[in-house]
């Protein structure tokens, strides 16, 4: 199977080293399943200093990433192969979900844009970038984190990545709702017991209670996720 190839571009490249270099990411690349590679973007820039950023027009506070690197960048990738997305993480864009990590394992090449400074000359956004995601209602000092964690979201899907394949298709909102609570050893601890349902070795049982489970747990914390089909089951439940 082809490797997913991802193309990260960042102003601090040297802020992926670690990550990439352990963990599920460091995996899914000695496999051959993922293909990471990081453009810093100064080498794009412009002048004896390798600009990348400028002042906003009208004023303000905060620098601005300018578009002649950015566009340098994505357009020299692009002429080497064909891109499936190009993705721009933003405060402003739409909530990374389940659902979105799902539709991008399954393409072959993507570039992943990582904001910094104030904000990104908005040219870039019309003109190249065609996924925008949001990682949650906060702010951070630049888009590596939240690249990171797309990232992760997206190689964790990919056939072969995880030990267990199957582990990956029981997480929380691949089936609409969070996942149900977990147990291991010892069967008592400090008083506290697992659940029974647990230790029988009943699997549809087993199974009933975890979807029993994850529909109470759904409906305290995450209530927004339940449509009219998932409330009617946890109503007949």
């Amino acid at each position: 199977m082809k490797p997913l190839r991802i193309d990260v571009i960042s102003v601090i490249p040297g802020f992926f080293e670690s990550p990439l270099q352990k963990g599920l990411l460091h995996i899914a690349a000695e496999k051959h399943l993922v293909d990471i590679h990081v453009h810093n973007l100064h080498d794009y820039g412009l002048g004896r200093y390798q600009q990348v950023d400028d002042a906003p027009f009208g004023g303000g506070a905060g620098m601005v990433i300018r578009p002649e690197p950015v566009f340098a960048c994505i357009e020299q990738l692009q002429q080497e192969r064909q891109y499936d997305a190009v993705i721009f993480m933003t405060p402003d864009g739409k909530p990374l979900d389940q659902k979105s990590a799902n539709r991008l394992s399954r393409l072959e090449n993507i570039i992943v844009l990582c904001g910094h400074y104030k904000a990104l000359d908005h040219r870039v956004r019309d003109v190249l970038v065609t996924h925008e995601f949001s990682v949650g209602d906060v702010v951070l000092s630049g888009g590596e984190i939240p690249a990171l964690m797309l990232m992760d979201a997206v190689a964790r899907l990919i056939p072969g990545v995880l030990g267990d394949s199957e582990s990956a298709l029981s997480d929380s909102f691949q089936t609409g709702v969070l996942d149900c609570e977990y147990y291991t050893r010892p069967a008592e601890f400090r008083g506290m017991k697992v659940p029974g349902v647990l230790l029988s070795g009943h699997h549809r049982k087993i199974e009933e209670w975890r979807r029993q489970n994850a529909l109470e747990r759904t409906q305290d914390r995450r209530p927004d996720l339940l449509d009219q089909e998932t409330l009617s089951e946890l109503k007949n439940t």
